[in-house]
């Protein structure tokens, strides 16, 4: 029980630390950590960025795999922005700001979703349409943490 707990805060205060005051969640200064969102739309996976093209959205540097995703994005970022700035929706949906991993993705009706990790996605899809309702009603609180 001791170790569980001290496991339990150690967790508590990383994420305490980690927490980030802005909307967008960035790794290395870039929105998502330089990962292309309209991607996840029209090639259905993570992909890398280029610096060669980037558009600056909500105080944040987004990266493109080409010009067309650029293109795409900046017509209509709201379309391929992630949801709660790409933060974890898990954690949103629990009332914090958590990194993600590019891997653990989901989209719902038009909009994208980022995980912590995989372990963390599963359990997210058990209940994704609870823990979308949740994070819709946390995130105009979690954003200004």
């Amino acid at each position: 029980m001791k170790t569980f707990l001290l496991l339990a805060f150690a967790f508590f205060i990383q994420t305490v630390a980690f927490a980030q005051k802005s909307e967008v969640y960035l790794a290395d200064g870039k929105a998502i950590g330089g990962y292309d969102p309209v991607a996840y739309f029209t090639e259905k996976k993570p992909v890398k960025g280029k610096e060669e093209f980037k558009s600056v959205y909500m105080n944040a540097n987004w990266f493109f795999s080409s010009a067309a995703n650029k293109k795409l994005f900046d017509a209509n970022p709201q379309t391929y922005a992630p949801q709660y700035g790409g933060y974890c929706a898990f954690g949103v949906a629990g009332g914090y700001k958590a990194k993600i991993s590019p891997d653990a993705w989901t989209v719902v009706d038009n909009k994208l979703y980022l995980n912590y990790n995989l372990n963390v996605q599963k359990d997210w899809l058990k209940d994704q349409n609870g823990m979308i309702k949740k994070a819709d009603h946390n995130w105009t609180t979690v954003k200004k943490q």
